[in-house]
């Protein structure tokens, strides 16, 4: 068994996961966006600001090493042995972190002339209802929105999703590719606590929260498809996955979720309609332990699939039905749309 000595494992220690990947497994990773990637392997492990954390299992950490211990199973001499030799062989140009941007106002991307292939997204890809992406169309609550690359020059077309202040003025937005590609996040300048929302046409004292806008849409379709007036429910997204903290106890409400209830202090129903995944489950044990005595929370996931859109698809026979095991994330069989990273 070779022997390493301290300074050489710190060394090792140095290699962050995405450095890694670039330099010796770089078919391994797929861009999500600017700042982001996860692996070809793992979908739903992101990589992202000198980390990398494993949603579906809930295990994170920095360094190349933690990834080949946690996610590849080695032995922590093997795992040195792996990365020593590979950096004899080839050292390694580490990745810089990029800068963070701060905007101080929301920029929104440019609208296209029209809204015909958000449309064939939304109803074809995703199931939604006609009258409810028309609806959306109609008030700016969606939009199809043109990005151009920086590098190639080539203009792409995305879903808008966006969120307003009490008076009507635009604070969040977040966008997502209308393909399979996984690009997706939150435009510069958005305040998450003007997440993206159906808000009732008459009073209500029932809140159902999501994960993300494409969530919250589909389960107005299945309100919809069940004869119920979609209009008359709250429905508010998170804007992307919560993650709470170690000690469940001392875990905050999300932002969205939080000013959306102290906006409506009429509320005191809040049912959760998250993912069936692991941070799913454990965002909902989370919000049911940290959330005033006074809201009575209702977990209410979907019988089938991974989150409500799958279920939505399901109902209308595009997916088969099947029970999400979050013990293998390979069980999904369509993407979720959660435009935040």
């Amino acid at each position: 068994m070779p022997y390493y000595d301290r300074e050489t494992i710190s060394k090792v220690k140095e290699l962050d996961l995405l450095s890694y990947l670039q330099n010796y497994e770089p078919n391994e990773l797929v861009k999500i966006n600017e700042r982001m990637y996860s692996t070809r392997e793992h979908d739903s492990l992101k990589i992202s600001n000198g980390m990398w954390f494993w949603w579906s299992r809930g295990i994170g950490g920095r360094s190349a090493l933690d990834f080949l211990i946690k996610v590849r199973g080695m032995n922590f001499i093997d795992a040195v042995s792996v990365l020593v030799n590979k950096v004899a062989v080839h050292p390694p140009v580490y990745s810089k972190p990029l800068p963070v941007l701060k905007a101080n106002k929301l920029i929104l991307p440019e609208k296209a002339t029209d809204n015909s292939r958000l449309a064939s997204y939304l109803q074809n890809d995703r199931g939604i209802d006609e009258e409810i992406v028309e609806y959306c169309i109609k008030h700016n609550l969606v939009y199809e929105g043109l990005y151009k690359s920086k590098k190639t020059g080539a203009m792409f077309r995305n879903a808008i999703f966006v969120g307003y202040d009490s008076s009507g003025q635009a604070k969040y937005a977040a966008y997502r590719c209308l393909n399979k590609n996984r690009y997706m996040g939150d435009c510069s300048g958005s305040t998450k606590e003007y997440s993206f929302r159906l808000e009732s046409s008459k009073e209500s004292n029932e809140l159902h929260l999501f994960e993300c806008a494409i969530d919250a849409l589909s389960f107005a379709t299945l309100l919809k498809m069940k004869g119920h007036n979609w209009k008359e429910y709250n429905l508010v997204s998170l804007s992307g996955v919560y993650q709470p903290k170690e000690k469940i106890e001392d875990s905050k409400v999300p932002v969205a979720l939080a000013k959306y209830l102290k906006e409506n202090p009429n509320i005191d129903t809040v049912k959760l309609h998250l993912d069936n995944d692991y941070p799913g489950r454990m965002a909902t044990k989370a919000l049911t332990a940290i959330l005033p005595k006074s809201i009575k929370v209702i977990d209410k996931p979907v019988k089938y699939g991974k989150d409500v859109n799958d279920f939505l698809l399901i109902k209308k026979g595009v997916l088969k039905p099947f029970k999400y095991n979050r013990r293998n994330d390979k069980n999904v069989k369509k993407e979720s749309l959660c435009p935040a990273r």
